[in-house]
């Protein structure tokens, strides 16, 4: 999403880039690449030696587990303990720590070289595996990063989502329903529209999803094509891939979900034991009602046993900001080692798979895994490295408080230069800038409903650009959003009044060692929701001296944007002018200088402290209440994706390559450090 100009960087300091950093995880391997990848010409005589090799390790794994096998023949408790050194063939329990700690040191050494033989095996059957699939054409003609599409495709998703929730049909959009599952009818969305990311199944790592990536419902990863169901736990290719990969036998499991639904799980960090599909209580008890069947997901795991093939895990937890009240994270692959058929809890009998994570991953942290909240203050006391309590000095609802573990001595906001600094709430407007009237809005009563009956819906497409869910979301970037005004017969709860109702989160902002001054959330943001409006001083572009070296001018380009000049993304257009005639998109270019900036230097809100990212979680929309000028909107950020607590807010400047130039006349060029997938490696 391409935004107006902005300079935005601390005082004294190099105009500062946003941090919006992927969770740090091993870089995926060359096959991973988007350009299809040529199988060699040995690839099945290759397969048969893997195979001979896994085979022989299986025996030496049967060799050392034999005087297991017949202590373990007597009535003993049955312990499933963190090291499974009892493994081996099907129906073998693990022993009882004492006895493994009797086992001789030599015999357990033997034993770890086997495991990491066949962790080694697993995972260079994941590597090998032809990747020609993986990545849609569009990704390929975008040449964006895996991670970026990533992100791309779960905006996709949300906005489907979310029109859903509002009850339009995204193909009619006069058409108006009831959904009871929004998720799972944008899911349904997605796939006709071919806009699932991976919708071929693939053993292994998907290429732009981590270890510890986060997933807000199943129906996310159905949308990524990284698991592949919303409702089974297992999820694995079937007969029909058997025409692509000839050397191996199917169904084979390529994802499991490990989120409590079965009563005889049991979790040990890195070594699972996990129960099959199948017989147990929907209703959500947890208890088997009938035996379980070896077929489907039950087979394709028995099948990864056999043919050494890797499974990715993910983890279900409670969370509270999810929409379905469950979180799901990745934990990395699991090698399938072993399965038995036993009697269950309930006394019917389920089929249980030992697995074991694979070596030379990235740690999956008890944080990330309960999504807690970690480092987030719950009093001023706790802030480390605090230097202001609050910058709005009380005139925002909520505090916002400064910190700095950076310079020494720390210094706040205000920079080492004592420069004035004050907070403003709402927008100034210089002397020789006059506000249009206020128009005339809607006659509706309490609340909007209607959007054929509401004058200012009309002004959206015929119909609201928010939905009533989590104080307010906007369900899509729009060129513009008319919302309703002072002169509209609504209250102040209506939801086409969202950005109207000031910050509703906690934000803080604190000291970088190199971006300068940054902003983040204590609280969980959903994506859509607004988070601050970008507040100063309201000017005439052609009265801002921009070689004084203010580096907080925001161009109010909304008219800019519509037109898609300089290279702005135009957007959805479905809006009208005031009048009720089209926007003239074709008419001759104006000038593509904006006529009207906001001017944060001396004087602003927290919005000027927020850095730039070229992969971004907010956008910028521009916001007309009070009149219907659109030279002179509100502009507003939100947010572009689910964000977690403790991660910076970021979003693209919109700078043009070689396009700012210095007192002398020179380009001026600046290093970006967002970190991002797709760093431009520039500001400008």
């Amino acid at each position: 999403m391409v935004v107006p100009s902005l300079n935005c960087v601390t005082d004294g300091a190099p105009p500062s880039s946003g941090d919006f950093t992927p969770l740090k995880s091993t870089p995926p391997p060359p096959h991973t690449d988007q350009l299809p990848r040529s199988r060699r010409a040995s690839a099945r005589i290759q397969a048969k030696q893997r195979l001979e090799k896994e085979r022989l390790i299986r025996k030496r794994v049967q060799l050392l587990d034999e005087p297991e096998e017949q202590q373990s023949s007597a009535k003993k408790p049955r312990v499933y303990s963190r090291r499974r050194d009892g493994e081996g063939s099907d129906g073998v329990e693990a022993k009882p720590k004492a006895e493994q700690q009797q086992l001789p040191e030599r015999e357990r050494e033997k034993k770890d070289e086997v495991e990491r033989a066949m962790d080694n095996a697993a995972r260079q059957i994941a590597l090998e595996m032809p990747t020609s699939d993986v990545l849609p054409a569009s990704g390929l003609a975008s040449g964006k990063s895996a991670y970026a599409q990533v992100k791309d495709t779960l905006r996709t998703f949300n906005k489907y989502y979310l029109s859903f929730v509002q009850g339009v049909k995204a193909t009619k959009p006069d058409t108006k329903s009831t959904s009871k599952r929004p998720d799972l009818k944008a899911v349904t969305k997605m796939l006709e529209t071919n806009a699932v990311m991976y919708p071929k199944k693939r053993i292994g790592d998907l290429p732009g999803i981590d270890v510890g990536h986060q997933f807000y419902s199943r129906a996310e990863m159905v949308a990524i094509g990284f698991h592949g169901h919303w409702l089974n736990g297992i999820d694995y290719m079937g007969m029909g891939y058997q025409k692509e990969y000839k050397n191996y036998t199917f169904p084979l499991a390529v994802a499991i979900v490990l989120s409590g639904m079965y009563e005889d799980d049991l979790d040990n960090a890195d070594e699972v034991t996990y129960t099959g599909q199948g017989g147990h209580n929907l209703t959500g008890d947890k208890r088997q009602i009938k035996d379980q069947v070896m077929e489907r997901g039950n087979l394709a795991l028995k099948n990864c046993v056999d043919q050494s093939i890797p499974v990715r895990v993910i983890r279900g937890h409670v969370c509270k900001s999810s929409y379905v009240g469950k979180m799901y994270t990745y934990d990395g692959l699991y090698r399938v080692s072993r399965y038995w058929a036993e009697k269950g809890i309930s006394g019917f009998t389920v089929f249980k798979y030992a697995l074991r994570r694979l070596e030379e991953q990235p740690i999956l942290t008890t944080n990330q895994v309960h999504f807690t909240n970690g480092r987030v203050p719950q009093a001023i006391s706790e802030i480390r490295g605090l230097v202001c309590d609050d910058i709005t000095g009380g005139l925002e609802d909520i505090p916002i408080p400064a910190t700095n573990q950076v310079d020494n001595p720390p210094v706040p906001p205000t920079g080492k230069l004592k420069l004035c600094f004050t907070y403003l709430k709402s927008i100034q407007v210089a002397k020789n800038v006059k506000l249009p009237k206020n128009t005339a809005g809607c006659d509706c009563r309490g609340n909007c409903v209607d959007p054929r009956k509401c004058a200012c819906a009309k002004l959206n497409g015929s119909d609201f650009p928010y939905v009533h869910r989590d104080g307010g979301r906007l369900i899509e970037a729009k060129d513009v959003v008319f919302e309703c005004g002072p002169s509209c017969g609504c209250g102040p709860s209506c939801v086409n009044r969202t950005s109207q109702r000031g910050m509703k989160h906690r934000l803080e902002v604190f000291r970088t060692p190199k971006k300068g001054w940054a902003v983040r959330s204590w609280d969980f943001i959903f994506s859509g929701s607004p988070v601050c409006e970008y507040v100063g001083v309201l000017k005439k572009t052609e009265d801002v001296d921009t070689l004084t070296g203010n580096e907080y001018i925001f161009d109010i380009d909304c008219l800019q944007t519509m037109r898609g000049l300089e290279g702005r993304e135009r957007r959805l257009r479905d809006v009208s002018l005031p009048n009720g005639e089209t926007i003239p998109f074709e008419e001759s270019k104006p000038d593509s200088v904006p006529e009207f900036c906001i001017d944060a230097c001396r004087s602003g809100n927290v919005a000027r402290f927020i850095n730039h990212s070229c992969t971004p979680n907010l956008f910028v929309q521009c916001v007309l209440s009070s009149h219907q000028d659109i030279r002179l909107a509100r502009v507003v950020l939100f947010a572009a994706d689910n964000i977690p607590p403790l991660q910076e807010l970021t979003y693209d400047y919109g700078y043009v390559l070689d396009s700012v130039m210095g007192p002398d006349g020179k380009i001026k060029r600046v290093q970006c450090y967002c970190g991002g997938a797709d760093c431009r490696k520039r500001l400008y």
